[in-house]
């Protein structure tokens, strides 16, 4: 895992191909996934590029960290794991006296 690089703030118009052609400079590219959003399968501004060592990928952060691809100043780090869980759940913050938890005011009903 530790071979697997975040590559942040990328222009909307960077390619897989872009990056593989950049990040060849620092190594072997063993993979480049491109984050789209699903519904419209735009960019989403962000990647991962996978080296085939950990020698190069910290050559990669060391090269590419704040340089410049399509005008924009890229933010190249290691990839953290994904978080377990996804974006929370239950009901977003959305109550109402059906959905449990200690009744409002008296009688447990609101009053409006």
């Amino acid at each position: 895992m530790e071979n697997k690089l975040y590559v942040g703030n990328l222009s909307y118009d960077a390619t897989e191909e872009d990056l593989r052609s950049l990040f060849a400079q620092a190594g072997t590219v063993a993979s480049v996934t491109l984050i789209k959003d699903r519904d419209t399968g735009r960019s989403k501004g962000f990647a991962f590029v996978e080296m085939e060592t950990q020698a190069q990928a910290q050559k990669a952060i060391s090269m590419f960290n704040g340089t410049q691809l399509h005008d924009r100043t890229l933010t190249v780090n290691l990839a953290r794991p994904r978080e377990e869980g996804g974006r929370g759940g239950g009901f977003g913050g959305r109550r109402n006296d059906r959905e449990g938890g200690p009744p409002r005011g008296r009688g447990g009903r609101s009053r409006y």
